[in-house]
């Protein structure tokens, strides 16, 4: 993450260039704004807003080739960053591996936490190709669900893992 250079407008915002899921956008953002406020204000809502705190791991995307949490990242520090979100890995039309084995597997329920869950779980597999049960726990142990006990998003992990090698 980089913000060098950067100074405020005459309206005391900061204008970042940031790359979104292979688009190049310009935002023009509060020096107090998180990345997670201004992605969804830029029309990026697959972004969850759970805590707000870093801690239930729902607002999760990944910025030049790391998981991060965007509600803990100022919005300023992303400038010149490659980001993707949910909605840059796939779509109903053409998803992702890890979308397809999530959905496979039954780790849906409510799907608020899984676009967070779904990013982690890229972060690991670009990682590792093959992780051990273990490893997916505690990649997974910043995402909270209050849906299930996490055994169907394990399985998914383990299918995208299988579908990605």
């Amino acid at each position: 993450m980089k913000s060098e250079n950067l100074t405020l407008n005459k309206n005391g915002k900061f204008e970042i260039s940031v790359n979104i899921n292979s688009i190049d956008v310009n935002m023009e953002i509060s020096p107090k704004e998180s990345l997670l406020d201004a992605l969804r204000r830029y029309g990026y809502k697959g972004t969850k807003k759970g805590c707000d705190t870093g801690d239930c791991g729902s607002c999760a995307v990944i910025i030049d080739g790391r998981a991060k949490l965007s509600c803990m990242t100022p919005a300023y520090l992303a400038h010149k960053s490659k980001i993707i979100t949910i909605e840059g890995l796939g779509n109903v039309h053409n998803p992702h591996p890890l979308q397809e084995a999530f959905v496979e597997a039954g780790a849906v329920q409510c799907g608020f936490c899984i676009p967070g869950m779904i990013i982690s779980a890229k972060d690991l597999l670009d990682k590792n190709k093959n992780p051990s049960e273990e490893e997916i726990k505690h990649h997974l142990d910043g995402n909270l669900c209050r849906c299930t006990g996490y055994v169907k998003q394990i399985e998914a992990v383990k299918i995208a893992s299988k579908k990605m090698r």
